[in-house]
């Protein structure tokens, strides 16, 4: 058998070779992993400050918003309760008490001057009578320049629609605010009784004193004013980009708010958070950063050159062909172990060569020889198990039964039910017969074709034994289908195929590729019977790259190892131990390599399964090369 080239490397090589070339592509992806890697660590470290630091600023903030409500009650609360103060001293006076008694001939005293309102700090006052009805009401307003007339009416009409006894229920003064007009004005109010606080009320005195924006200044934040559209008796917060907008509720006789006193407060606590917030952000982003460039540039010196040494020696060899090797270095890594065992690849490749070498054309043949028995058992293998099957199987319904029906029937007195029942069996027994011949012969085609197969690889090994295969146009897809079809009955397991149905038109010897296919499905079968779950699957995928056709045949079985996956195709070496000989793979490695092809075989592992590759050229690239 002709020698193998060697100023060539092996396919297999090669190909590792041509994907190391792009060494870029390894640094892009370093590159990638830790940008996004950077990026999914900033995410998550601004999404935790955020986390921690935002709620706590919040939380501040409300804070400092609950600080400046209640010192705004409170402001307001004061406000009101000096009207209040005032009113109860008129409330608590006998010369009010008297002049309720008859505001006729009362004290003039009771009823104060424009002067005294001022003094006081009120805007208007009234006695009202216990039926709610006024007495006599006042108004001064030193600002506005009034001494009555409309804003006295719109305190009257305030007091009018005011319970005064609900407000005071069983205190002696009670305050509150209320809308006169277009102002608002805190009302103090009080029941009308002797000094000493004895005798029956007898009505009430009432002080008015409206919140100006100067008084409101001097209670509230700078800027604050009265919103008499203010809606709502809760505390209304509008926040801004930089300051927050609060209206306080200004509390009525009947418990809901007439107004709302809006003012607006700077939000320090929440740009410090966010600010706080930056910089951590920041710092955090500015120190990954670093840690990232550093890592770039530790894997550039420690992993990337290395590599590229080792890629730039592989591209040598693979250019020159001469197996030299790598210059070693005093690395004790994984780096190096790389090169350590780069090396000794180059030893096993350089002692592979000169075995082939050595090799002779008898041995070629004298293999060949060999295969060739091996395929013909695997082709009698079918063969075999259908006459088993055939001698085993026991007749559908038995003879006497059926002998026994028919002269029953032959009888005169037989009754018509009865009849009906023995004509009915006798029908299925001859129905089921016939099924029987039926089947028994389509398992004779099938063993025919299998014999035939035996007969023509006897056959075309005599006319070719000193020759090269003749390629020839072959639909590799039907080779399958046919190889399947026989290889159904292996070994009495359920098989499952699947492979392709249309053409795939492969230059190959048809007698050489169905015996090295015929060989890939009996070892996948003799896979999947010894990993012992009584079922399996083979699947064969058919494929065009470039002028070249792939078949891949995939089985479950029992898989083999990586140490394993490096004998297969030595000579007598078997990864069953009961099996002898290990030729077959050996054979087909061989044939497919005279036929300008390749066979390869993978494997995850034991118990995951394998699967064998062929390749082969395609008939229109061959016919167009040929022209």
């Amino acid at each position: 058998m002709p020698s193998a080239g060697m100023g060539r490397l092996p396919p297999i090589l090669g190909r590792q070779f041509g994907r190391m070339r792009t060494r870029s592509s390894l640094g892009a992806k370093l590159v990638a992993i830790m940008t996004a890697v950077g990026l999914v660590a900033t995410i998550a470290i601004t999404l935790l400050l955020a986390g921690i630091i935002t709620p706590s600023f919040t939380k501040l903030e409300g804070k400092a918003i609950a600080g400046h409500v209640g010192r705004a009650r409170t402001a307001l609360s004061d406000y009101a309760a000096g009207v209040e103060s005032a009113v109860r001293d008129y409330g608590d006076w006998n010369a009010s008490y008297a002049y309720m008694a008859d505001p006729r001939a009362g004290s003039e005293r009771a009823s104060p001057l424009p002067r005294t309102m001022t003094d006081l700090g009120i805007n208007g006052m009234a006695y009202v009578s216990p039926a709610s009805r006024v007495v006599i009401a006042r108004w001064h307003d030193p600002v506005r320049g009034a001494q009555g007339g409309v804003e006295r009416a719109r305190l009257t009409a305030m007091i009018a629609r005011t319970d005064l006894a609900a407000v005071l229920g069983r205190r002696s003064s009670g305050r509150f605010y209320a809308r006169i007009g277009d102002r608002v004005a805190a009302i103090g109010v009080a029941g009308v009784r002797r000094s000493d606080g004895s005798g029956i009320p007898r009505g009430y005195v009432l002080m008015a004193r409206v919140i100006t924006p100067q008084q409101l200044a001097t209670l509230l934040p700078a800027g604050a004013r009265i919103d008499t559209a203010a809606q709502g008796d809760a505390v209304a917060v509008t926040a801004g980009a930089s300051k927050l907008t609060l209206v306080v509720p200004l509390i009525g006789a009947d418990g809901h708010a007439v107004a709302g006193a809006r003012f607006t407060i700077p939000r320090d606590v929440s740009l410090l958070g966010r600010r706080v917030l930056l910089l951590a952000v920041a710092g955090s982003t500015v120190l990954l950063l670093l840690v990232l460039v550093m890592l770039r540039r530790m894997i550039e010196r420690l992993v990337l050159r290395p590599l590229h040494r080792v890629e730039s020696h592989m591209q040598r060899v693979r250019v020159s062909g001469s197996l030299a090797l790598l210059e070693e270095d005093e690395r004790r890594d994984e780096i190096g172990s790389l090169g350590r065992s780069f090396n000794a690849m180059l030893r096993q490749l350089k002692d592979l060569r000169e075995q082939i070498e050595a090799q002779s054309f008898d041995l070629g043949r004298s293999e060949s020889a060999v295969a060739v028995m091996h395929n013909v058992r695997n082709a009698l293998n079918p063969i075999s198990t259908i006459l088993s099957q055939g001698i085993a199987q026991s007749a559908a319904i038995d003879r006497a039964t059926i002998d026994r029906a028919i002269a029953e029937l032959a009888q005169g007195d037989v009754p018509e039910a009865r009849r009906r029942k023995l004509a009915a069996f006798v029908a299925a027994a001859v129905e089921a017969e016939s099924a029987d011949r039926d089947a028994m012969r389509r398992e004779m085609v099938v063993g025919r074709e299998a014999m035939a197969d035996v007969l023509e690889i006897i056959g075309q090994q005599q006319r070719a034994a000193h020759e090269r295969p003749a390629l020839e146009v072959c639909d590799v897809s039907d080779i399958i289908a046919r190889n399947a079809t026989i290889a159904r009955y292996a070994l009495g397991t359920s098989i499952a195929f699947s492979f392709p149905a249309g053409p795939s038109p492969v230059m190959a010897s048809r007698v050489i590729l169905s015996q090295v296919i015929g060989n890939l499905f009996g070892n996948a079968v003799e896979s999947i019977v010894a990993r012992g779950t009584g079922s399996g699957s083979i699947v064969a995928t058919v494929s065009q790259s470039q002028g070249r056709v792939t078949v891949a045949i995939r089985d479950d079985g029992e898989g083999f190892s990586a140490e394993a996956g490096a004998l297969l195709f030595q000579r007598g070496f078997s990864t069953r131990a009961h099996k002898s000989g290990g030729l077959g793979l050996h054979w087909c490695a061989n044939s497919m390599a005279a036929m300008l092809g390749a066979l390869r075989l993978e494997s995850d592992g034991p118990g995951l399964g394998a699967v064998a590759t062929l390749t082969l050229d395609a008939a229109d690239t061959a016919v167009s090369k040929a022209a």
